[in-house]
């Protein structure tokens, strides 16, 4: 049960900061986000936003994707995301661990989770359920806090999950590794600090 309640801390956690979520987060976010998009397209995808938060990127991506999904733990900051999603009549909000999804196998043609894998008890578990929700030929895009994993424990989560790197990034202005995985054998793109 060590694993639940690490994740009952996360989720009130976020909900005690959900009112100063966007100020704090939302330009180290959006750098994230840049990131992730030059590596992968959503253009008429069904996408998976894991960890949502406020829902800062729902305005990144709806206007491309078919459908966006979008998860979180905190109910503080899903209500939030809600208000976000009122003008977006193709992203859906709702509560759920990353670590059991909703959704059936294979659906998804692009997954995010932002911020999410150093706030799981277990990253490795966590990643395998990405895995099983994206597509074949999908994409699951997953961010490391530096301060929270050393490369090299970064590395050996993406290693250990079987999907193969399509593209990763160490940006010191991002403030986190940026990778991009794929469930097939695809040419890999390095990025390392700024397209260096």
């Amino acid at each position: 049960m060590a694993g639940w309640k690490d994740k009952r801390r996360i989720m009130q956690r976020y909900d005690l900061t959900a009112e100063m979520y966007d100020e704090r987060y939302s330009e180290e976010q959006m750098r994230k986000y840049k990131k992730a998009l030059e590596n992968v397209s959503v253009e008429g995808k069904a996408v998976l936003d894991v960890g949502c938060g406020s829902g800062l990127f729902f305005k990144e991506v709806a206007t491309q994707a078919d459908i966006v999904a979008s998860i979180d733990i905190s109910r503080k900051l899903l209500l939030k995301a809600k208000e976000q999603a009122k003008s977006l009549d193709n992203v859906f909000v709702l509560q759920a661990d990353a670590d059991h999804l909703p959704f059936r196998d294979g659906f998804f043609g692009a997954v995010f989770a932002f911020t999410v894998l150093q706030n799981m008890p277990k990253p490795p578990k966590t990643l395998n359920e990405l895995k099983r929700v994206v597509k074949g030929d999908g994409r699951v895009v997953v961010t490391g806090l530096k301060k929270s994993f050393p490369l090299t424990a970064f590395m050996d989560v993406l290693d250990g999950s079987g999907l193969k790197l399509v593209s990763f990034v160490d940006d010191e202005a991002v403030n986190c590794y940026v990778a991009v995985l794929a469930t097939k054998h695809v040419l890999k793109k390095l990025t390392i600090g700024n397209g260096i």
